[in-house]
């Protein structure tokens, strides 16, 4: 056998190259998020008697590997004008769904405008916003795409992963507003984005198949953009490399914009100083937020990416909110503070949902942004408190409390040498952890906790016997979750995990435990679902951070401590020290950056009590089924 590049070779390669890249460009077409609608084909025609074109073979066979092949091939046979050529296919299919976009981006305005219903009014907003969102995507990655390398394509692939799941969540999160709207506005609307979802899922399911072959061919130079643990990524710009270089908890670099309630800054609100944010800047932009208890709504928008929000510590620097689904929100839109500006750092922030108990779902974080860093920050709420949307997430000797799915969405997040405190909820009612998002066995999406402690806070370990924990329940059908060298404590209960309603998702789930340790870690009466998995160390692998989410491209150099696979040795968990000096039994956690954590020399059964001056007590909770037996007066789930 030659392995020498003549000719023949040579062409070989270029065939699969030009392959590949058309492909990549069709599987742009039908991630399209909204407004295609397929007209019914002829009550004469019969395509299985008709003869097969060569331009409706290429369509099936671009096809092949849906699950709705049907509305992928009627889509692109009647706007693909007979071609054979994947390019100009792709080029027509995307004009006319643009079109359409902008049509069902109209539709949407008129209906909101002759709605009476807030809340119906509220979720056709938030449809219009997601679709803006998802057009966006498109159009950046359609121009990517255009100008991909050959060696880069293994990353390209996957970021069209990361993008493509995202698009689900924007659609299902579209169709999650309408819950306990009046009139049919929702059905509405589900019927609208009915073949846009099926279509969304196609492309998933192109783009993991040619994940899939590229990983077969093995081929030398597709990684070959991975960076070092040094390196630093090309956007960051020269004055963003030397605030970002030093891995150290606080920074003492100037900052671009100084925000004071004492009027020791250029402003005294976050909202005033996210008027002068730079928009669509590949630079790197600072917001000092000086302490202070800031009662504000905040949303970083799509073009504010490369932002930095930089606090004086998550118990000084405290963003707080009490919106709530209660009073006619929808749970999206009771963030406190919404993320969507891709590579935004948070650093010594705490955020808060102060809604209270009777306030049902009440979001303190929503994180939408790709390649978002969370350093040193606290997430306090009770239900729904942190919503990790989509896109990739990483947080960091970060603290996350509540009572009900308070770590919940459809992100690609990893959580490493973090704190998940439960709090009290309403009498006699359970505390799931998590409740992961995912809707499609393709999406490389899930949860990983990684050298992370369970704790409960003191008036919770009060009423932990009639208010079971779990460690999490599936969300979506495919929900995941991996916990990994954690803290697990005595009252997460022996079955370790929830179900959602009936079996809902128990076969399909992806669940599993990794050397855990703690009173509450032994394996021995988990429940055995289909879903709870077994993973042997090869598998183990590919949830180390580096691999989960690609963050030795965008992690480090960051100023944040970071460990890009596996804890070595014995698991050994950590608790979040809200300031640069070691806590009280505590030593030193050592990392690729070389800079300090935390971590307990003894794993403590629960973690100081840290809660905000103003956090309510009690939360409402999704109802308890199966494995619960305890009661509860009311339920519900997750808009």
């Amino acid at each position: 056998m030659s392995y020498g590049y003549d000719d023949d070779s040579k062409r070989k390669k270029s065939m699969v190259i030009i392959s590949i890249s058309s492909v990549l460009l069709i599987s742009m077409v039908v991630a399209v998020t909204v407004g295609v609608t397929l007209n019914k084909s002829d009550s004469n025609g019969n395509s299985e008697d008709t003869e097969i074109t060569p331009s409706v073979k290429a369509v099936k066979d671009v096809c092949a590997p849906t699950d709705y092949k049907k509305t992928c091939e009627d889509t692109l046979i009647k706007n693909g004008k007979n071609t054979t050529d994947p390019v100009e296919l792709v080029k027509t299919a995307f004009r006319i769904t643009m079109n359409q976009i902008t049509d069902a981006a109209k539709k949407s305005q008129t209906m909101r405008e002759l709605q009476k219903d807030p809340r119906t009014r509220m979720a056709l907003d938030q449809c219009k916003e997601l679709m803006d969102y998802a057009l966006g995507e498109l159009s950046n990655s359609f121009e990517e795409l255009g100008k991909f390398e050959f060696h880069l394509l293994d990353e390209a692939l996957i970021n069209l992963r990361i993008w493509l799941s995202a698009a689900i969540s924007h659609e299902e999160t579209c169709l999650e507003g309408f819950q306990g709207t009046q009139g049919n506005a929702g059905e509405t609307m589900k019927k609208a984005l009915k073949t846009a979802i099926e279509l969304t899922h196609n492309g998933l399911a192109i783009i993991s198949e040619m994940s899939n072959y590229v990983g077969q061919m093995q081929m030398p130079g597709l990684n070959s953009r991975r960076l070092l643990a040094d390196e630093v990524p090309s956007w960051v710009d020269q004055r963003g490399r030397r605030l970002l270089q030093a891995a150290a908890p606080y920074s003492d670099a100037k900052a671009d914009i100084v925000v004071a309630q004492d009027g020791s800054g250029q402003y005294t609100t976050i909202n005033d100083a996210m008027k002068n944010v730079p928009k669509k800047k590949n630079t790197t932009f600072v917001v000092h937020i000086k302490a202070g208890i800031y009662k504000e709504y905040v949303q970083v928008n799509r073009s504010m990416t490369h932002l930095v929000f930089i606090g004086d510590g998550p118990d000084k620097t405290i963003i707080s909110g009490n919106k709530n689904f209660k009073d006619g929100i929808t749970t999206y839109r009771t963030a406190t503070v919404a993320i969507v500006g891709d590579h935004f750092i948070a650093k010594n922030i705490g955020f808060e949902n102060t809604a209270g108990a009777i306030k049902h779902q009440a979001v303190a974080v929503r994180v939408q942004s790709d390649e978002a860093i969370f350093f040193n920050c606290r997430f306090d709420g009770y239900q729904d408190t942190l919503y990790t949307h989509s896109h990739r997430q990483f947080f960091r000797d970060c603290t996350i409390s509540g009572t009900i799915d308070f770590v919940f969405g459809d992100a690609a997040a990893v959580f490493q040498n973090c704190t998940l405190l439960v709090r009290k909820p309403l009498p006699n009612q359970a505390c799931p952890i998590t409740a992961h998002g995912r809707q499609d066995p393709r999406e490389p999406t899930g949860y990983v906790f990684q050298g992370c402690t369970i704790a409960g806070e003191p008036d919770y370990l009060a009423v932990k016997q009639t208010s079971k924990a779990y460690l999490g329940r599936p969300w979506k059908e495919y929900s995941r979750t991996i916990i990994m060298n954690s803290f697990i404590p005595d009252f997460v209960q022996p079955q370790g995990w929830q179900p959602w309603l009936g079996d809902f998702g128990l076969k399909t789930l992806f669940y599993s435990e990794v050397q855990n340790i703690g009173p509450g870690a032994a394996l021995a009466s988990r429940v055995t679902w289909a879903g709870i998995k077994t993973l042997s160390n090869e598998e183990i692998l590919k949830f180390a951070p580096a691999e989960f989410i690609q963050s030795d491209a965008w992690v480090p150099g960051k100023g944040v401590p970071y460990i890009p696979g596996l804890l070595d040795g014995n698991p050994t968990v950590a608790t979040t020290s809200p300031s640069q000096a070691v806590a009280s039994g505590f030593s030193s956690f050592t990392d690729t950056n070389g800079a300090e954590s935390v971590s307990p020399t003894v794993s403590p059964a629960v973690s100081p009590s840290v809660s905000p001056a103003a956090s309510p007590a009690g939360s409402p909770a999704a109802s308890p089924k199966g494995l619960v037996d305890v009661d509860s007066n009311e339920s519900y789930s997750m808009a």
